[in-house]
């Protein structure tokens, strides 16, 4: 059998690398030695480590819609915490996830002034949002975490998924936001920016929402 390091895999932009029969204690070294200051994603479940390394663009429109969500809040006037890419895991569950943002909405009361998360005692995000494809495995450790509200937002197309009886269901709906179309708001502003810049978006996306 042979053995490889680490540091010898390369993740190219846009690419991901999967690793098989990760038991829970690699899993933990591997995320030490990766470190947290990376851009690299990282999912695990069911003994399947995925790691992933966005491409620019990808980080373009994550922090987008991460603003644009963060505006929604604000004007909504919805109480709020924000845990950006958060290492969520759990060992009793053997599972792990980093989504590109995510937020407490009706847990943010009890996640005020906390910097570090623990599962065990500590809910899960209320939201979680993914830019690209999300991987079975990134699906399957979101799903055991018990994330309420998931958002895949890929190919010009954000995608809800809510979680019922244990499993996800596609919605046409944020039970986050009723009251608004939001797939195709958000995938209007997304597309908008590419042409008008961010900031003029945000500027226009504030205004939608306050009419």
């Amino acid at each position: 059998m042979v053995t490889l390091q680490l540091q010898q895999l390369v993740v190219y932009p846009g690419q991901r690398i999967q690793l098989r029969n990760v038991d829970w204690h690699e899993f933990e070294a591997i995320l030490d030695e990766l470190g947290e200051k990376r851009s690299s994603r990282i999912a695990y479940s069911n003994g399947v480590l995925v790691i992933r390394m966005p491409l620019p663009n990808h980080e373009v429109d994550n922090e987008l819609i991460g603003d644009m969500v963060k505006i929604l809040l604000e004007e909504l006037d919805i109480r709020n915490e924000c845990f950006g890419s958060t290492t969520f895991k759990r060992q009793d569950m053997a599972t792990g996830i980093e989504p590109d943002q995510c937020f407490y909405i009706e847990n943010a009361a009890v996640m005020i002034g906390k910097r570090r998360v623990d599962l065990t005692i500590d809910p899960p995000p209320d939201l979680a949002i993914e830019v690209d494809v999300t991987s079975k495995t990134g699906l399957d450790a979101y799903q055991s975490l018990g994330v309420p509200e998931l958002w895949r937002y890929e190919e010009g197309r954000l995608r809800i998924s809510v979680l019922e009886n244990g499993a996800y269901r596609e919605s046409n709906t944020s039970p986050h936001f009723p009251n608004l179309a939001i797939a195709e708001l958000i995938a209007e502003f997304v597309n908008r920016a590419q042409s008008e810049g961010r900031s003029q978006t945000l500027k226009a996306f504030r205004q939608r929402v306050r009419e």
